[in-house]
């Protein structure tokens, strides 16, 4: 594959509903082209775009793939995106490059939801855009009425080609010198229609509608005739970008001008590392240039450059303005990144990907694998930017977040097959809140006398509700009942009582606490006193206060085509969802509404179904509501039964300590590990008021009467194994 000058590059961009032949056409133009010598398919597993494992397995597109043609002396940069809506971050960083759009229409079943979906990203994009009619060999259709509905649906600027009164009328509005021949009847000279229908395509005013078919052949070339001359070039591009000071500039594609590079794809191949698809946007590329990255601020040599073709690779010495072409290995670089000049820095505009929508609760299946299941996770979010992954500080767990369930199953296919980590799909938690709905004035009071020093504190506190989130402590002491200096102890010990309220162990807010009174001892009281018994004053008063929890209340945008604005609106009520309001948008409605997020696990997939897939929403986080009172007793008793659990299987989490053993000893001291002792030894875990001892072989002798000794003080050592039972049962 030879490099090319900047005027014969095209680049083009395949979008369309899954299944209407986008890969497919590929294959008949590469076969047209003598690349390959029989036409591959998808059924098959055999085409040069859909090369990866795991699009061979499931039969469709799931990365966007680069794959040129060159045909006539002029080399078409196909990027094959995928056509489910999961993949649409795809198609986003595809149209990125600036790159002409194909829509392809499926001849037998019309326009359908990908089309209209497909349309709605090149109007963003403001891309120059073709339709393609596939398939037209089937049986029973209708191709002049699918070009009728295409006009009808997209405008009439969608012309065929073969359509010279409606092709004349656009080429002469492209231009005005045209437009006067036009009306005084004078024909266009080749070169006039050429360059009319060449200026129409680029500013919008005119989309060709193509007809063929892969599997004949019939129509491909012509296709590929018409994309050669009417696409529009490289040079005509304009890059939007800013500069080292921030501002709008655009950048011409010009092979003569400073380097500039995007990079819109990165593919993580845990064998061949990292490789990036980018274009240059700005001037020549030769491999060992040293180039800048102003997001990472960090210098990148590049060292392999090479052109591909699904996953076939061919080095080259040169790449021109507009051209594509993949980079290997750049460690401080990602999708979305500029490289530059240090000198004169620019920042490309990149794509823009939708935020996740849908999230699933993941673990390793092996729990010695979370470090190895995060890195993989982590390199496979390179590859994909819609993904996201989270650590729920609240609940503990890992998310996954996509736009559906059909991503987030990919991705977890590749973690497996990459990297050889399972994760298992686990029920989601919510991070309920707890709070109180009224006021009370409790006593804290710490005192213990152990022969020596003892402890003392005691506190009177006043807990109401508050507007600040947090904690809001403030004293009203006098007569010094409590010495100034305890007061933060106080505090700090209110603080750490706030990450663990009474009815479920959650975090607790909205919490006003004024400390007014108490008492202390010359000897026995310091900090640690004071902390104890503000966090048993926390614990009763909280109780006393009418506490109640609260669950996390989404903020939804919900756009929906107008025929299916009544359905959606009737399921938010069954979610407890409100409609807050509702702003009209060409052929639908934006419903602005809340619902609680414990009834949000699933509404990607249900909006899909009641949409047709037509309906897309945003979701972000409100604020707290008080939880429904029956809603609220299943989450409390739920919690009562897993700290149950958890007090009963205290051997994995309690306090250590070490049993070492000889023939007629045993001893338990405390230890924080077991490193540093030799010999035979067992584990005593604590609990409250409970010890246990396992994994002691030889003990087997004496494990049922020191099997429920008590905790005396800090551990006494349990001497001569037959008076265990007598002292501490």
């Amino acid at each position: 594959m030879k490099g090319y000058s900047t005027d014969k590059i095209r680049n083009i961009v395949l979008l369309g509903h899954g299944g209407t032949g986008k890969t497919t056409f590929l294959e008949a133009a590469l076969l047209n082209t003598k690349v390959v010598s029989r036409l591959g398919k998808v059924e098959d597993g055999n085409t040069v775009s859909d090369y990866e494992k795991m699009e061979i397995e499931k039969g469709y597109t799931i990365n966007q793939t680069l794959v040129p043609v060159e045909y006539k002396g002029t080399k078409l940069n196909f990027i094959d995106t995928p056509g489910f809506f999961d993949f649409a971050g795809e198609a986003r960083a595809a149209l990125s490059t600036g790159a002409t759009a194909i829509i392809m229409v499926d001849a037998s079943a019309g326009i359908q939801v990908g089309t209209e979906k497909a349309w709605d990203l090149v109007k963003e994009f403001n891309s120059p855009t073709f339709f393609m009619i596939s398939k037209t060999d089937k049986d029973n259709i209708d191709v002049d009425g699918v070009v009728a509905a295409i006009k009808e649906k997209f405008g009439s600027a969608c012309v065929t080609l073969d359509d010279k009164d409606a092709l004349d009328e656009a080429v002469a509005g492209a231009d005005e010198e045209l437009m006067e021949k036009f009306f005084e009847g004078e024909g266009f000279t080749d070169e006039e229609f050429a360059h009319g229908l060449a200026t129409g395509i680029h500013n919008g005013d005119i989309m060709p509608v193509l007809k063929m078919c892969s599997l004949t052949g019939d129509g491909v070339d012509e296709a590929l005739d018409a994309l050669c001359k009417y696409v529009p070039k490289p040079e005509t591009v304009v890059t939007e970008a800013k500069d080292a000071d921030g501002n709008d500039i655009e950048i011409k594609c010009d092979p003569n001008g400073d380097l500039v590079i995007y990079v819109f794809k990165t593919l993580a191949d845990p064998f061949l590392g990292k490789i990036s698809y980018a274009k240059v946007v700005s001037g020549t590329l030769k491999p060992g240039a040293d180039v800048y990255n102003p997001r990472s601020e960090k210098s990148e040599k590049l060292g392999s450059v090479f052109f591909v073709r699904g996953k076939s690779q061919e080095n080259t010495d040169q790449v021109a303005a507009g051209d594509l072409f993949a980079l290997g290995k750049l460690q401080n670089t990602k999708t979305g990144d500029t490289l530059c000049s240090k000198a004169k820095q620019v920042t490309v505009r990149p794509a823009v990907f939708p935020n996740p929508c849908y999230f699933v609760a993941v673990e390793a299946a092996d729990k010695n694998e979370d470090e190895k299941m995060a890195q993989g996770l982590s390199k496979l979010m390179e590859e994909d930017p819609t993904f996201v992954l989270e650590r729920n500080a609240e609940t503990h767990q890992t998310l996954l977040g996509g736009q559906g369930d059909i991503q987030l199953g990919i991705i977890q296919a590749k973690l497996k097959d990459r990297y050889g980590v399972s994760v298992n799909v686990v029920p989601q938690k919510i991070a309920y809140r707890e709070t109180i709905k009224g006021n009370s004035d409790v006593q804290g009071k710490h005192k213990k006398q152990s022969g020596g020093a003892g402890q003392y504190g005691d506190v009177h506190i006043r807990f109401s509700p508050s507007q600040e989130e947090g904690l809001e402590f403030s004293e009203e002491l006098f007569g010094g009942s409590v010495p100034k200096n305890y007061v933060p102890a106080v505090e700090k010990g209110l603080l750490e009582c706030m990450d663990k309220g009474p009815l479920a162990g959650c975090k607790v807010q909205n919490i006003k606490a004024v400390l007014y009174d108490g008492s202390y001892h010359e000897v026995d009281s310091n900090e640690v006193s004071f902390k104890i018994a503000a966090s048993l004053a926390f614990k009763k008063g909280i109780v006393e206060a009418k506490p109640c929890l609260l669950e996390p209340i989404m903020k939804l945008d919900i756009t929906v085509p107008e025929a299916y604005v009544g359905a959606v609106m009737g399921d938010l009520p069954n979610r407890r969802g409100v409609v807050l309001g509702m702003d009209p948008i060409h052929g639908g409605q934006v419903l602005h509404a809340e619902a609680p997020q414990a009834e949000l696990f699933d509404y990607a997939i249900a909006l899909r179904s009641m949409t047709q897939a037509r309906g897309s929403f945003t979701v972000e986080f409100a604020r707290y509501a008080e939880l429904p009172g029956n809603l609220a007793d299943k989450v409390i008793a739920s919690s009562q039964r897993t700290r149950l659990r958890r007090k009963k299987s205290k051997v994995s989490s309690g306090i250590y300590g070490v049993a070492v053993m000889s023939e007629t000893l045993i001893s338990v001291g405390e230890a924080p590990s077991i490193k540093g002792f030799s010999g035979k030894y067992g584990v005593a875990v604590m609990s409250e008021t409970l010890i246990s001892v396992g994994e002691a072989p030889s003990i087997k002798g004496f494990l049922r009467k020191i099997r429920r000794c008590r905790n005396v003080g800090n551990l006494d050592l349990c001497r001569q194994a037959p008076t265990v039972e007598d002292r501490y049962i």
